[in-house]
């Protein structure tokens, strides 16, 4: 039976008002209980209030933060000009032009380049107030505005260079050998330039391998910058097999000689010697690859991958990924730089003595290589890749004697001229005072700092060839078990 509305609002007052007496003891008793645990507390806390702004008052510290000017951090990206990067600032055209010639005045302009770092402040209106770049290796730029025009100031970096000595055993990579030593990752780039003519880093590093060497450690406003000069070397290899480099001739190594009161290199700068003189400098390098892995061996009956039959391999094959570069092992000419059938893209070089490199599968040629050019040993003629009958990247390098081919592998150097013997005395000098520091891996204090003169490494900067900035990965580079 369905209840009317008069009877319908007594029936719920019956049900609402017990339900809502419930729920209001129940309220009651919660925050009593709260209460009593509060006043219980041995550290009783204070409710946090909550933040109102208008009732936040004014410190000392309030204009101070209103006229603070945050930094932004940026990076010079490739294509951008110094008028492009004051437009991104929020200067106008003509702003913009004005600020480009401000800097012009201290920086050439053509030797920003991409990746250089930059740093813009900002005024409360979100004017540009001022600009510091950071040029690598040289200096600190910055211009601040004032009255509606730019002051300008230049910081160079103190550069000074500090003698290391560093003492490791071969475990993994070269690389990362000579990191968990302590050493930085350049000098493995270092130590293999000067050893390039005696071990081929591609078959000759053993795990277990001992090497020292006395570095020059460039400082940059007195932080590790870069490495220098390998001053000198001495690696023990497997099977008996010693190597030892001195640098005799170098201004810099002749001055520290001098403070350590031994008699100085007197030879050509930047010239390696091993301990009894003779240079390190051959006529060939051992490999055209700087770090790489032989996959194929000179061979007068191999079983070819791809025609699937046995045919004589002329060559050696290390395996390396698509773009990496190729250096040539010795002085010569350009013969030709093109396609050649099965080879791909191929280069050949004529060199002294009736001998011929040849350089196959290459992804492209570098700049300049062609036809009657001239090239030194060590400079980038190409970069590795697949073309031809290539199952995958890699270089087949070849040696021609006489129009006899040769084993690369086997090819023995021969070295360039010996120090003079009216020479010999001040070189043993210099190298038993450098051997002493090689074998304790402790550098005298006589060798430990000296000033480096600006001028040398501006003036490597405007001499070094395009190639030599190209890094291979040596982390990859793992030595035999």
């Amino acid at each position: 039976m369905q209840l009317s509305r008069v009877q319908l609002g007594p029936y719920l007052l019956r049900i609402i008002l017990p339900l809502g007496l419930v729920l209001l003891a129940a309220g009651f008793l919660s925050s009593t209980r709260r209460l009593d645990a509060f006043n219980r507390s041995p550290y009783p806390l204070a409710a946090t209030p909550r933040f109102n702004p208008r009732a936040t008052l004014e410190t000392p510290a309030s204009r101070l933060v209103d006229q603070a000017r945050i930094p932004v951090e940026l990076t010079l990206r490739h294509g951008d000009t110094a008028t492009q990067v004051f437009e991104k600032l929020g200067l106008a055209g003509v702003e913009a032009r004005e600020a480009s010639r401000a800097l012009s005045e201290h920086i050439d302009l053509k030797a920003l380049r991409a990746g250089n770092r930059y740093s813009a402040f900002f005024n409360p209106d979100s004017r540009l107030a001022s600009l510091q770049i950071n040029l690598d290796g040289n200096g600190r730029f910055q211009m601040k505005r004032h009255n509606q025009q730019w002051e300008t100031s230049w910081q160079p970096f103190e550069r000074t260079v500090e003698m290391r000595a560093l003492r490791a055993t071969l475990d993994g990579s070269f690389e990362g050998s000579i990191r968990a030593a302590g050493g930085p990752s350049m000098l493995a780039y270092r130590m293999a330039d000067v050893l390039r003519w005696d071990l081929d880093f591609a078959r000759d590093l053993k795990r277990g391998d001992r090497f020292q060497v006395l570095y020059e450690q460039v400082k940059l406003d007195g932080q590790d910058y870069s490495v220098g000069n390998v001053v000198a070397l001495a690696y023990d290899g497997s099977e008996g097999r010693h190597h030892e480099a001195y640098s005799y001739g170098d201004a810099d190594v002749a001055r520290v000689a001098r403070v350590a009161g031994v008699a100085g290199p007197a030879g050509v700068a930047g010239v390696y010697y091993d301990e009894e003189g003779r240079p390190l400098r051959k006529m060939f390098l051992r490999s055209p690859l700087r770090y790489s892995h032989v996959t194929s061996s000179f061979n007068l009956h191999r079983f070819h991958p791809v025609l699937n039959e046995y045919r004589p391999h002329y060559g050696v094959d290390y395996g390396a990924p698509v773009g990496t570069p190729v250096q040539v092992t010795a002085n010569g000419v350009v013969i030709s730089a093109g396609w050649d059938g099965g080879g791909g893209n191929v280069v050949k070089i004529r060199h002294g003595e009736g001998y011929m490199t040849a350089y196959l599968h290459l992804s492209r040629f570098a700049p300049g290589i062609r036809s009657g050019a001239r090239v030194r040993q060590g400079d980038i003629i190409a970069f590795t890749g697949a073309t031809g009958l290539a199952t995958g990247p890699h270089l087949d390098y070849r040696v021609k004697h006489n129009d006899q081919w040769q084993d690369p592998l086997s090819l023995q150097g021969v070295r360039d001229e010996p120090i003079p013997q009216v020479q010999l005395a001040a070189f043993r000098g210099w190298r038993d005072a450098v051997r002493t520091s090689l074998a304790t891996g402790v550098v005298p204090d006589s060798f430990s700092r000296a000033a480096l003169p600006q001028t040398r490494l501006a003036a490597e900067r405007r001499t070094r060839r395009p190639s030599g900035d190209v890094r291979p990965d040596m982390s990859t580079l793992t030595t035999a078990r």
